[in-house]
């Protein structure tokens, strides 16, 4: 099988001046990007339907992102490959004192086992630490730094309200968030009763942003939940439309009321089999 140096040289060979590949010698960090953002939702993809047949697969493209950078940043004499790997490392045995307590990776543990939440804790006052230690004006240093702004915005917002729930700036509970998204959702009514687009969009961004906290008081990751609820669109939808090719119909000819009642037809074909896979299906 090959291994990883195999990898690393034929990322080189792809990258020669002379006899590369015409279009990986026009990639730069920036034109990546895009293809590592799909990678790794394509790895989340896979595990989300169990694909592990897939997996690795979708495993190796997302490893040939970190491996297409680190040849870009040899070639402009930035750090290698190797850099990378020693930099994870070390981070990983830092934030990790209570597997390395003297920060030997082959060191044996020597620390009985800690809670999980004690692992949390500790792990966030790490990471505030190295966020002081990088800060160019620690004066002006914040919970929020290094919250990537590319991340997809449910991520992000669910990021932010977490960093900000470490000093207190939270609900203590799930209920008081019910009570602010329907603050939220009369705010949008508002400004639709007054056809102000501009408010309609800030109080839509509003709503779904505490909606996102709601998704978080309730252990629930937004992002995941969104996906979830994407597909089972996607799903029933599709099934609307096979319907209606058996049928003969054109979807475009059917009312509304139509659609959804065969929309319902969808969610009860989906109960019966939930209700099979458990076991009590007659």
């Amino acid at each position: 099988m090959y291994q990883l140096p195999d990898l690393l040289h034929l990322m080189a060979r792809l990258r020669d001046p002379q006899y590369g590949c015409p279009w990986d010698l026009q990639q730069s960090y920036a034109t990546i990007v895009p293809h590592t953002i799909e990678e790794a939702y394509e790895v989340a993809d896979a595990i989300e339907r169990n694909d592990f047949e897939q997996l690795p697969g979708e495993l190796g493209d997302l490893l040939f992102q970190v491996v297409y950078y680190s040849q870009l940043a040899h070639e402009e004499g930035r750090f290698e490959f190797a850099t990378v790997v020693d930099a994870i490392t070390r981070k990983l045995v830092r934030r990790h004192p209570h597997v390395f307590p003297d920060g030997d990776l082959y060191g044996a543990p020597d620390m009985p086992r800690l809670s999980e939440a004690a692992v949390k804790q500790r792990w966030e006052e790490i990471k505030t630490q190295e966020r002081a230690e990088k800060a160019a004006a620690p004066e002006q240093l914040s919970l929020l730094d290094d919250v990537p702004t590319t991340l997809p915005s449910l991520s992000r917002a669910a990021k932010l309200q977490k960093r900000a729930a470490q000093v207190g700036f939270d609900w203590p509970e799930a209920l008081p968030v019910v009570d602010k998204v329907r603050e939220e959702l009369d705010e949008v009514l508002e400004a639709m009763s007054a056809n102000d687009e501009e408010a309609m969009a800030e109080e839509i961004g509003d709503l779904l942003f505490v909606v996102v906290n709601l998704a978080r008081h309730l252990k629930a990751d937004p992002e995941t939940a969104l996906r979830a609820a994407n597909a089972k669109f996607e799903r029933r939808f599709r099934f609307i439309e096979q319907v209606l090719r058996e049928q003969g119909r054109d979807i475009q000819a059917c009312s509304l009321e139509e659609l959804d009642s065969i929309w319902g037809q969808a969610k009860h074909a989906e109960r019966q089999v939930v209700t099979c896979d458990t076991g009590s299906c007659g």
